[in-house]
């Protein structure tokens, strides 16, 4: 199976309280397996609150929706040995 690396990282974002914020990742492959979104080194998983999902089956997104203070921090895309922080 080939290496897969991050084509394109992370953004930082500034956003509104009660906005919704996207991020993307673009990776080497598609069909990435070991992908792993993290807020604050805190796993996330797809729930009401956070969208995750992949584009073309290489962009990875991770959309927080009605984002608080509690919110702020790093936000973490990690796909294998690889990662990008925003």
């Amino acid at each position: 199976e080939p290496d897969v690396t991050i084509m394109s990282g992370l953004k930082d974002m500034v956003v509104s309280e009660g906005d919704d914020v996207t991020f993307r990742c673009q990776v080497s492959h598609e069909n990435a397996r070991d992908v792993e979104w993290k807020l604050q080194d805190v796993a996330l998983q797809n729930n009401e609150m956070n969208e995750i999902s992949v584009e073309k089956g290489k962009i990875h997104t991770l959309t927080l929706r009605k984002v608080t203070e509690q919110d702020i921090g790093t936000v973490t895309f990690r796909v294998g040995p690889h990662t990008s922080t925003a």
